[in-house]
């Protein structure tokens, strides 16, 4: 029989063993690896800032200055590392101001693990203060969402949030816990990474048949075409896609989030696909006898008009998502698995080929597209700086080897189009969504991840403002990033439609702007304008060397139209060429 003391020390020994819940959501992101989170604090969420503030020396929380800004941040960290992006928030509008980035990462297939503290289980549905119903809210825009209401349901939905969120087709999952649940002790914290979960199968077994099928498709062509995505980049398929393109000699068009999937100055790449993509690739796709497409969706900005897209072609589509085959475009051939599994198997059965006659086609189409359009973006005569020069310039600085960071617009584009892309996931932007606001944010979490690596964002005079106030985190963290404010003093995308297709009414897109410089000097950040030719390349030497953040404004010309451009409506067949 145990003794009195021996009893009290033995029920001392179990109550070490009870955890908060807040700390249990703690211990998983440890146990997964987690070194960076962003968020910003609030009622619900005052216990789990209460014990990360005993995890200071483990977990860096970066206080963000909006919370939507946290979201791009943990997506930008997200997608140029291994590890998944984390972002906290309180309940109410702490949660609600994450829709837009976790809506942003969905779609462009970013694994993100989100978690939002909500008010007391007793309260749910009561219309409490700052209370919002995130899972019904996010559920269309997540891969998976789940509410914890009590402590011991911490490990395993977090253990099951960091799996489903980086397997498969990546995506966002949102973790919404009452603040019951945190301040509650558990007894059952045990953390099983990559936990297995019934019926849910995130790699579909290879059908060899189709690869056979496939291989005779490709051997046969004669005018074969490679479309490849961001798929490419998320299976790390970079050096199988290489070999696979080589030995069959295929020119390689990619969409705008597989940019840097293929390096920019190999000779196979044909550019990019698209509204704005290289004229070659967007023409030719309704040539092609062949054509194959991995790890792509085939989005509206890619297809023009889907009832005459490529219907000449035999499509092999390679997808791991099956809700994504046959959704816009019926193919002759899908094949649903991890496109890096795909082409190794494909490798060894395709046959070495040259197809000179369509490669001449490729290069006669894209020496027009020099002539007329990027020779006078990139080395223009006029007096006013152009976008396409000063992202030519930092691509020649910086050898291809920075990271780009992009906001939405025009200027995206012209990034997308001139910088010569040399390692892989080194464009960070927003596709699907086409967030204004997202460059500034995402740069510093793409800063943040790599610290040591040349990051430069591209941003125009609008969409800075949407997310300036992060100038507060660059100050406060000391992030290195480079803002290069491409400034026309418009909102120049809708100017170009309002040019184009409204004859000229220019409806609320001139802009009346801040001095930006002055602003970032209010941050501590440094800063220069250039707005003349003379001054652009030692200023982008200065902001170059710069071991802190600078921000450089160049004045643009303001009203100028990116081409090539498929028209709304128009096949890519009909791409302007000007």
């Amino acid at each position: 029989m145990e003794t009195r003391t021996e009893l009290k020390k033995n029920t001392k020994m179990e109550a070490q063993k009870k955890i908060k819940g807040s700390e249990a959501v703690v211990r998983a992101l440890l146990a997964e690896g987690v070194e960076t989170i962003f968020g910003y604090p609030g009622g619900a969420a005052m216990p789990l800032y209460d014990t990360l503030f005993d995890y200071e020396d483990k977990i860096k929380h970066v206080l963000v200055r909006h919370e939507q800004a946290a979201s791009h941040a943990a997506q930008a960290y997200s997608q140029v590392t291994d590890k998944v992006g984390v972002c906290i928030s309180t309940s109410g509008p702490g949660a609600t101001n994450l829709i837009t980035g976790i809506a942003n990462a969905n779609i462009d297939s970013v694994p993100m693990v989100v978690i939002t503290c909500q008010v007391i289980s007793p309260l749910l549905g009561t219309d409490a203060f700052q209370e919002t119903d995130m899972v019904g809210l996010s559920m269309p825009i997540t891969k998976w969402n789940y509410q914890v209401t009590k402590p011991e349901e911490i490990a395993e939905a977090l253990a099951k949030a960091f799996y489903i969120a980086v397997s498969g087709r990546p995506g966002v999952v949102l973790i919404d816990i009452t603040k019951d649940a945190l301040l509650a002790e558990t007894e059952e914290f045990e953390y099983l990474r990559s936990p297995r979960i019934r019926s849910y199968n995130p790699y579909p077994e290879i059908i060899e048949s189709q690869i056979n099928e496939a291989a005779e498709l490709i051997n046969q062509a004669k005018k074969p075409l490679l479309l490849v995505g961001h798929g490419i980049l998320i299976a790390r398929a970079e050096k199988e896609l290489a070999e696979f393109a080589e030995k069959a000699n295929i020119p390689v068009a990619s969409t705008l989030l597989g940019l840097s999937a293929f390096p920019s100055g190999h000779e196979l790449f044909a550019g990019m696909l698209g509204m704005h993509g290289n004229y070659a690739p967007n023409k030719l796709t309704n040539q092609a006898d062949v054509i194959i497409a991995v790890g792509m969706r085939f989005d509206d900005r890619v297809t023009g008009r889907l009832s005459d897209y490529a219907k000449q072609a035999k499509i092999i589509h390679i997808e791991i998502d099956p809700a994504e085959i046959n959704k816009n475009v019926t193919v002759d051939l899908a094949i649903n698995a991890d496109v890096k599994a795909v082409l190794n198997l494909l490798v060894p059965k395709i046959e070495k080929q040259t197809h000179p006659e369509w490669h001449k086609q490729f290069k006669d189409l894209y020496d027009q597209e020099y002539e007329t359009v990027i020779q006078h973006d990139c080395w223009p005569k006029s007096d006013k700086i152009k976008m396409g020069e000063v992202v030519h310039l930092i691509s020649e600085k910086t050898k291809g080897d920075a990271i780009i960071v992009t906001d939405v617009g025009q200027h995206q584009m012209v990034a997308a189009r001139y910088y010569k892309y040399s390692n892989p996931n080194s464009l960070i932007t927003s596709g699907g969504l086409g967030t204004m606001g997202f460059g500034l944010p995402a740069a510093m979490g793409a800063a943040m991840a790599v610290p040591g690596k040349q990051v430069v964002l591209f941003v125009g005079d609008g969409g800075l403002q949407m997310t300036i106030q992060e100038f507060g985190t660059i100050m406060q963290e000391n992030i290195p990033v480079k803002i290069v404010v491409l400034n026309n003093s418009f909102l120049g995308m809708v100017r170009q439609w309002q040019d184009m297709f409204f004859e000229k009414r220019y409806a609320e897109t001139n802009m009346v702007n801040p001095d930006f410089v002055k602003v970032a000097e209010g941050y501590r950040i440094k800063g220069r304008l250039v707005d003349s030719r003379v001054d652009l390349s030692a200023a982008l030497d200065e902001m170059l060397a710069s071991k802190e953040a600078y921000l450089l404004e160049v004045s643009v010309e303001k009203e100028t139209n990116v081409f090539p451009m498929i028209a709304p409506g128009a096949s890519v067949d009909e791409i302007r060429i000007a």
